[in-house]
């Protein structure tokens, strides 16, 4: 059987009726061991959407034609948005124990969002970028007027990372157009700041060990390729997932309608 077969008979893992969901670590574990080769597959899928843009960033960053290859890296990041609202939408369904299909559910959300969720995913490829740049600048450069830099990096690095779960939830679940999905991002991180900021970090930590560490940290670069950005995901989804569904009763109405369609 292939790692995505198209077996969609085949039952899903599920819970026990009226069984209590577990909370905190135990929770997280809990998805862990019940779903770890979803999880890896999750993000061999978003790990493939992203090759061609990291590879042109790459290129571009060891000086081969640096401009040309920053500017076909945004252009090649078309399907990250996409890539990007299928990851987020089958983690909240591992967490709504709602059993499922990876390659199936995976793709459907992808061409449902991925032409609205395009400009979303450059911009953030883009940010991405630039942070690279400007921290290996801050690293390699002189002191002077470091610190106003280093500043600036931290704090738009926090923002941006407390705001892109709930722009991707948007996009996977609310049909409204752009503009609304950075409102409701933005008023969601800052009502629920305690949360957003417990989601950026745990979500990002995977990634802050990987910077500090570097480069000796490479040799992790397969455990990321495995299970790294879904892992990651999901910990930052423990934290903003609840404010989220709770305030706009996802899983209440996909509850309420599966009872209806029955």
């Amino acid at each position: 059987m292939g790692l995505f077969s198209r077996n969609y008979n085949k039952p899903g893992p599920g819970v026990k009726k009226d069984e209590p969901r577990k909370k905190g670590a135990a929770r997280f574990f809990e998805l862990i061991a019940r779903d770890f080769w979803d999880l890896s597959k999750l993000n061999l899928l978003f790990c493939a959407c992203t090759i061609p843009t990291i590879a042109l960033f790459l290129l571009g960053l060891i000086g081969f034609y640096p401009g040309i290859m920053f500017i076909l890296s945004l252009l090649f990041a078309f399907p990250v948005g996409g890539a990007a609202v299928s990851l987020v939408y089958y983690i909240t369904k591992m967490m709504r124990d709602d059993p499922s299909y990876v390659w199936y559910e995976y793709k459907r959300k992808f061409v449902e969002n991925y032409r609205q969720a395009a400009p979303a995913g450059m911009l953030c490829t883009a940010f991405v970028y630039a942070q690279i740049l400007l921290w290996g600048s801050l690293v390699m450069g002189d002191q002077s007027g470091d610190v106003v830099w280093f500043i600036i990096a931290l704090i738009s690095l926090l923002i941006f990372s407390m705001i892109i779960p709930y722009i991707f939830l948007n996009f996977a679940y609310i049909e409204i157009k752009t503009m609304g999905v950075i409102k409701n991002s933005v008023f969601m991180t800052f009502g629920f700041l305690p949360r957003s900021f417990m989601g950026a970090f745990l979500g990002g930590f995977m990634w802050i060990a990987f910077a500090l560490f570097f480069p000796a940290s490479m040799m992790f670069i397969p455990v990321i390729v495995i299970f790294g950005v879904s892992i990651s995901t999901l910990l930052c989804l423990m934290w903003t997932w609840p404010p989220f569904d709770t305030h706009f009763k996802i899983e209440e109405t996909l509850v309420k309608r599966q009872e209806d369609e029955e």
